[in-house]
């Protein structure tokens, strides 16, 4: 993404294309803090709604996975990565990941390793584009790879199939390597590959997740999940270290209990992804705009030409993608409606 700072001075209730993060948060997450917000339960995640958001994480993703909540999707990457690595230990991933990218060195900073990073035409890693950075294996004079982590969806909303997850997991284990996911947006992932969480997770051999909700209408809600229980085991004392032991944990819980309890997950990241589609029809047909990925989850990447880029910023805000082409991103959420999209594309007509 552009690393220019954009003010957004338009009216705050019109809901743009910058971000999902943007977003305000499901009621049904209103309603439930308000249902627990009532008397005192004990601090810290030993409270009757933090288990039951464990054993719903637990529905989701296996009886053998380990989840620990946080509240920010930089801490869960980064202390999932912490978890898995020693200081002379590096972590393989796409060069628009997002601890690549933005996360302002937070995962080299605090777990001591160093990011390898490969470039990708679409985001996604391979085995055979993997393979070259193994190269100093054993030899004490490079930093040793531990970790290979992919996105799912990847930054550039390109969504893993199962089988490339298990032919990564296949790849990494067998050079002793562990693999992460990012899965800030798992669920939009989920509803287009039409599985559930666990079939390309836990069955799919990853060993850490990083399981994010505040994308798809969550407030402040994240959880880190071990597949591999040897890497949970000191886990908590990390966390604690890592600042993300949360005292009044029943409010983290309330919104996991409210996301996968009656799968509002699925239907906010179904209209996300479907409106994705959407923008990505109206657009497509437009002189002077080219699409540039194949729209599987909830992103539209364009290139458009630059000068109307700041002018079309002003009606509807996001972000530039690629300053030098001129490629832009559109992102969905999950109040999304159709009549933003048919707004947003008249303007971009005029436009152009």
């Amino acid at each position: 993404m552009s690393n220019s700072l954009y003010v957004c001075t338009m009216n705050y209730m019109k809901r743009g294309f910058a971000s999902d993060n943007n977003s305000g948060v499901s009621p049904e997450v209103l309603e439930k803090f308000a249902e627990i917000n009532k008397g005192h339960v004990v601090g810290y995640g030993d409270d009757i709604y933090t288990k039951k958001a464990i054993n719903l994480l637990k529905g989701q993703f296996g009886e053998s996975a380990i989840p620990f909540l946080v509240f920010t999707g930089t801490a869960a990457n980064v202390l999932s990565i912490a978890a898995a690595t020693k200081s002379y230990h590096s972590v393989i991933c796409a060069s628009t990941a997002h601890i690549n990218i933005d996360e302002c060195g937070a995962p080299e900073k605090f777990s001591g390793c160093k990011l390898l990073s490969v470039n990708t035409p679409n985001g996604k890693l391979h085995p055979v584009i993997i393979a070259p950075l193994l190269a100093g294996k054993g030899f004490e004079h490079h930093v040793q790879p531990r970790l290979v982590s992919i996105s799912q969806p990847t930054e550039m909303g390109t969504v893993y199939t199962v089988e490339e997850i298990k032919q990564l997991s296949a790849f990494a284990h067998e050079n002793k390597l562990l693999l992460h996911m990012d899965g800030a947006r798992l669920a939009n992932a989920a509803v287009s590959l039409k599985l559930p969480f666990r079939a390309f997770t836990a069955d799919a051999g990853v060993d850490i997740l990083s399981f994010g909700g505040t994308k798809n209408g969550l407030m402040a809600a994240e959880s880190i999940i071990f597949f591999n229980p040897a890497l949970a085991e000191n886990f908590k004392y990390i966390r604690k270290q890592g600042m993300q032991l949360a005292s009044k944990m029943r409010f983290v819980a309330a919104q996991f209990i409210a996301y996968l309890e009656n799968n509002l997950w699925e239907r906010n990241a179904i209209n996300a992804n479907k409106l994705a589609r959407y923008l990505c029809r109206q657009v497509k047909g437009i002189n002077n705009l080219t699409v540039t990925q194949p729209v599987q989850a909830n992103g539209v990447f364009a290139i458009v030409p630059k000068e109307i880029i700041e002018k079309l910023r002003k009606e509807f805000f996001f972000y530039t993608w690629n300053e030098e082409a001129g490629e832009v991103r559109w992102m969905t959420s999950f109040d999304t409606q159709k009549n933003d999209i048919d707004e947003f594309v008249s303007i971009l007509k005029q436009l152009l």
